[in-house]
């Protein structure tokens, strides 16, 4: 087969997680990978995201099983904190290494 027709598996974007792929669930999972766990409004406010917006995306990293939610009272009001699971810790890790095979090794990012 030659080179022009052959198939690169590092460039498949059928690789990349859907559910990781979003922007604010790759954010709250990246920052839940980093922290354990963490409340509601610490992710929202780390991630910059909006209630309504940040609910919707923990809901679907949930229901994925990529993170678990508790939810308790503190001081007679409502507290949610969230924890990566280790199915969300290894999926994040496959994401990332789909991510470093399509960049490959002799690629480096500069900061915007």
């Amino acid at each position: 087969m030659s080179k022009e027709k052959e198939r690169d598996f590092r460039y498949d974007h059928q690789l990349l997680d859907k559910v990781i792929h979003a922007r604010i669930r790759f954010a709250a999972l990246a920052y839940l990978h980093a922290v354990d766990q963490a409340s509601f409004v610490e992710i929202r406010d780390q991630i910059m995201a909006t209630d309504g917006n940040l609910s919707v995306h923990m809901r679907k990293l949930e229901s994925a099983g990529y993170i678990s939610c508790d939810k308790e009272f503190q001081a007679r009001k409502p507290q949610t904190n969230y924890s990566i699971t280790p199915l969300g810790r290894q999926a994040l890790m496959t994401y990332r290494g789909h991510l470093d095979s399509f960049l490959g090794d002799e690629v480096q990012l500069q900061p915007v």
